[in-house]
Parts: structure tokens; sequence; C-alpha cells
């Protein structure tokens, strides 16, 4: 559903960067690999669709699906993409649409809408607001837009091996003070420059959430298949299904705009 953007976000040059001292010898530094994990291909738009399965503690579940566009902007207008979300069923969510545009600069929170149809009303998601959960679940509305390389410092901690799979163990803390999470650890493929794994500490430095998820190549590029998002505190569970996957089909930019949430999906 994301663009992995919890851990890093559009396109940064590595010759812009700072220079940083080798943090284990042989290996790249933290820095380079998010910005590896960051140019990784991801297409120019996308389509999908996605189940979200909430479980609570005591073993409840509810079931959302949704209807995904995504469309990199690669700094245009200071962006870096825009992504609309659009729930179809159950009844309870049906119509509510989410449009979300990331901005390019690391220091410009992203922009956020949500249109209720209950109320017949679009509200804007002030800045206050991040760290509250999106829909119900394990994700917050901070999570669901773009992160910039530059607004975190990244460190390798360390280097694992995970069956024959070599993963980089990346940690990452904001610049910015006070933020929701006080730092985040990546397990980074070697190979691929995907994460499977991301752990999230909140502000007393707890292990508050972790999320898995599985990649396949579609038309050469690796995707999101599933991701489930457990937080350890609540023991609430949320599992994302991705399917129907389709990229580079032309997306207008008319759809990721505030009228376009009252319309709903295209």
């Amino acid at each position: 559903m994301l663009t992995v953007l919890v851990f890093t976000g559009a396109l940064v040059l590595a010759q812009a960067l700072p220079v940083w001292a080798e943090e284990i010898p042989g290996e790249p530094t933290g820095l380079q690999i998010a910005i590896n994990v960051d140019e990784r291909e991801d297409g120019d738009d996308q389509i999908s669709e996605s189940t979200w399965t909430l479980t609570n503690k005591a073993g409840k579940t509810r079931v959302r699906h949704t209807l995904r566009y995504w469309k990199d902007y690669e700094g245009k207008d200071g962006l870096s993409s825009k992504s609309f979300i659009y729930f179809d069923t159950p009844p309870d969510v049906k119509d509510t649409t989410f449009l979300n545009w990331s901005q390019e600069a690391a220091d410009a929170d992203d922009d956020q809408w949500i249109y209720l149809p209950a109320l017949r009303k679009v509200r804007r998601i002030a800045s206050g607001d991040k760290e509250n959960s999106f829909m119900g679940s394990d994700l917050i509305y901070d999570d669901m837009g773009d992160r910039e390389v530059e607004e975190d410092t990244f460190t390798l901690l360390r280097v694992e091996n995970d069956n024959g799979t070599k993963m980089y163990v990346v940690q990452a803390i904001a610049k910015k003070e006070n933020y929701i999470y006080s730092k985040r650890l990546a397990w980074v493929n070697a190979e691929t420059w995907t994460i499977p794994q991301i752990e999230f500490y909140d502000r007393k430095g707890r292990l508050l959430k972790i999320m898995t998820s599985d990649w396949v190549q579609i038309d050469g590029i690796w995707t999101w298949e599933k991701t489930v998002v457990e937080n350890q505190l609540s023991g609430h569970r949320t599992e994302i299904a991705i399917s129907n996957v389709k990229y580079n089909q032309g997306l207008k930019e008319s759809l990721f705009t505030e009228r376009s949430l009252r319309k709903g999906a295209p």
C-alpha cells in the first residue's frame, strides 16, 4: 500500500549528500543503503487493490477492500508522489476516499485529505493528527505518505544472514525533534533493496509495532504482495493483501485532486 516510505522517500542524488565515514568496514553506510532503497525502480504510476483485515486482541476481525492509485511526480511542483485510496466495502466505510500529496522538501509536511461520506465533507488532515490511526488500522496518517531520505539520520548497525540472504539492519532516527517514532529499524535485502521488516519505537523508546512484508516482482518491479503490522502494546493486528497490480497506466493528474475525493473511484 505504501511506497515504504516510512523508511525512505523520493529520489535523492548521492552526490548531493555529505560523505559519511564507514560504519562497518567493507559495507555501505546506512545513508548509502537508504539511497539504494530509494532509487529502486517503482514505475511511473500504479493501480492496485487491497484487502485489509483488522484483528483485535480478542481475535475479532473487520475486513475492508480498497482501490489505490499512485503516481510518481519526481519533484514536479515540489512533490515526490501523489496517492488516492477508495474504500468500496464494507457499507460502513464505502465511498470513503483518502488523498495524499507527498512533499519533496524534507521540512514540509505531506498534504492529506479524507472524504467522509456520512458527513459529506472533505477534511484536511492537520499536522497534529498525523499520528492518529488510519481508518482503524495499525498504520497512522504519517505512515501513509513518503518519507524523504534527508528527513532522517541512518546508521548501519549490523549485517545478518537470513537463510542465505544478506540483510542490512539500518537504524533511522528523525532529525525533527519529538517525532512520532524515536527510531525505526529496517531489515534491508542487500540484493533487491527491498525491506521485509521494520520495527517502530515510540517516543519512550518502547517497541511499538513490527511491519513485515512479502515481495514479488511484477513487470520487473519489486512490489509489496502482503504486509502485516502488529502492535506490540495493544495486540492489534493489520494485514494488507495486495492484488491486481498494474504499472505505468498513464494516470491523469486530475485524479489526484481534492475535487476527485467526492467522485469516488474512477
